[in-house]
């Protein structure tokens, strides 16, 4: 039984004056065992923030941490809404938890190791005047920039679950799998309520969600450095995610996605 605790901290923005205006942009960071590292995220997250004329809010998801990570962000930053809960759910669990409880007119997730640097949000903004519903980070299209590399057998794993997310979903991205996905919130209330999986996997099932309810979506190149620490392992995890690919094309054929 899921035991779930919800804390929300004080909306950070900005700009204090413009504090009673809608929030811009809401930024969901799912996170499970990140107590080494969410700080440094986090701090750039605000310092980024900080520099910008519009109201924002950070959010982070504890998926069931044990390592303290939901009392470093309570004690740490106070400014920053936390999403706590136990047990472990899976990252795709997180992310909608966090996603659906965002107030942002734009919502993006993104990786609490901060692979894709937050000064990237900049790209966005074009696409979604452009009137993209969803606009995906990738690692691989012309104009990225991968300053540090996954080692080839992890790059050759993800090139092949693409391969399979082309065979079995129809998709044509170069990269579902990148952690840097923003969405309207149209498209958030559009989407995530019909998301059924709660691991890694969901990422192909949102691309698929969103081209099922014709929305538009963009695939634009990021700067990104590998993370040593992925969460991500390869026998377990990855035939998990191949196992949710047919589960994905299951739900197409019975109608959930309607």
């Amino acid at each position: 039984m899921v035991r779930s605790e919800l804390e929300f901290g004080p909306t950070l923005f900005a700009n204090r004056k413009v504090a009673l205006l809608a929030v811009r942009l809401s930024l969901v960071i799912p996170a499970y065992n990140e107590a080494g590292r969410i700080s440094k995220t986090l701090r750039d997250c605000l310092d980024y923030f900080a520099r910008q004329d519009y109201p924002f809010e950070i959010i982070v998801v504890d998926d069931g941490s044990h390592d303290g990570t939901a009392d470093l962000v309570r004690r740490d930053f106070p400014e920053v809404r936390l999403i706590a809960y136990t047990p472990n759910r899976g990252k795709g669990y997180a992310v909608k938890q966090g996603m659906l409880a965002a107030q942002g007119q734009y919502r993006l997730f993104y990786d609490a190791d901060g692979s894709t640097h937050i000064s990237e949000v900049d790209k966005l903004w074009g696409p979604l005047s452009q009137g993209a519903d969803v606009v995906i980070g990738s690692r691989s299209s012309p104009g990225s920039q991968v300053e540090l590399h996954q080692n080839p057998l992890r790059e050759f794993m993800g090139r092949t679950f693409n391969r399979l997310t082309h065979i079995l979903l129809g998709e044509r991205f170069i990269d579902t799998q990148c952690g840097f996905k923003a969405f309207t919130e149209k498209s958030t209330t559009e989407i995530f309520p019909r998301q059924t999986l709660d691991r890694f996997c969901f990422d192909a099932e949102l691309l698929y969600i969103a081209r099922t309810q014709n929305l538009k979506i963009t695939e634009i190149p990021v700067r990104w450095i590998n993370s040593p620490n992925s969460r991500v392992t390869l026998l377990r995890d990855s035939a998990q995610m191949l196992k949710d690919l047919f589960k994905i094309r299951l739900n197409a054929l019975r109608g959930k996605y309607k």
